[in-house]
């Protein structure tokens, strides 16, 4: 019979990549993990594990193994959650890994009111900016229980091994300028603007590593041209006070807006380009009752 807390150590070897990373995760040593492995291999009658040069690999029968102990594990957790809510949970500590513009308006209502108590029910939160990449990497190694990710129409995500999602909403992305360069364009507030009048316009680009910056050069690709930048930012709040001093034009998604500029003209695109926002969790943990909390807590809108 297969040793379930073996199959835990093997499904943590395929999401970590190294024994190395595996046994930190697991706070367990090199030989302990591999000792685990290599056991587990007995027990298995098959070669599930290869090396390859100095690195060590999952064969085809390992990768059969690790798809099966995903479905083990999220079972098991699902059956913990379970008990926990049977057992009227609903404390402990949830850590959230969110992207900053969710960070700001989704994660950060979470908490009470000043001078409001808060629910007895509701559990400890620990809220850690993360980019959805590195959001995902934090759930996976266990140092997050809920990540806060998105992803663009034209930029879809694939939903990491080991989790599942609930979708949140979808927002859309605005062309953001000053209200001088909108009149150039003869728009008014809220018109919708046409990419390809923008070709020759200075653009103002998210951060390069980020997927929001392959967004922005994917909607320009498909009007026709690639986007002269006049200022590369990590910060959406940085983009917009540029547009705001008219140093050029962003992509800026709603959630991200500012509130209540009367310097910054937005409009809709015309051919329109959405944010999708979701909530990963790993396999099995919905029903804990602390994550559930928050869950049933996180906004379904933008506001």
């Amino acid at each position: 019979m297969l040793d379930v807390r073996r199959l835990r150590v093997l499904a943590e070897f395929a999401a970590q990549g190294t024994v190395a990373a595996t046994a930190e995760v697991l706070h367990l040593t090199g030989p302990a993990v591999s000792q685990q492995l290599a056991a587990l291999e007995r027990e298995a009658g098959l070669q599930i594990l290869e090396k390859r040069g100095r690195t060590l690999h999952l064969t085809a029968a390992g990768q059969r193994l690790v798809d099966h102990a995903r479905i083990v594990l999220g079972s098991l957790a699902a059956a913990e959650s379970d008990l926990a809510a049977l057992r009227g949970g609903g404390h402990g500590t949830v850590r959230i890994a969110a992207f900053a513009s969710a960070a700001r308006t989704l994660v950060a209502g979470l908490w009470p009111a000043p001078g409001t108590a808060p629910d007895p029910r509701d559990p400890v939160l620990h809220l850690t900016e993360h980019e959805p990449p590195a959001a995902e990497a934090a759930l996976l190694q266990r140092q997050a229980d809920l990540a806060i990710t998105h992803s663009y129409s034209l930029l879809p995500r694939p939903l990491p091994p080991g989790c599942e999602r609930r979708a949140l909403f979808d927002e859309p992305v605005h062309l953001v300028m000053h209200p001088a360069d909108a009149a150039r364009h003869h728009l008014f507030p809220g018109d919708p603007a046409d990419l390809r009048d923008f070709a020759d316009a200075l653009w103002l680009l998210p951060d390069t590593r980020t997927a929001c910056h392959e967004m922005t050069q994917r909607a320009c690709g498909a009007a026709g041209f690639a986007p002269k930048a006049a200022a590369v930012a990590g910060d959406f709040a940085v983009l917009s006070a540029l547009a705001s001093r008219g140093a050029g034009v962003a992509l800026i998604p709603h959630m991200a807006l500012p509130p209540h500029r009367p310097d910054l003209s937005v409009h809709p695109l015309r051919v329109p380009v959405h944010r999708s926002i979701h909530a990963l969790y790993r396999s099995g943990t919905a029903q804990d009752p602390a994550i559930r909390n928050v869950l049933d807590r996180l906004p379904t809108s933008s506001g």
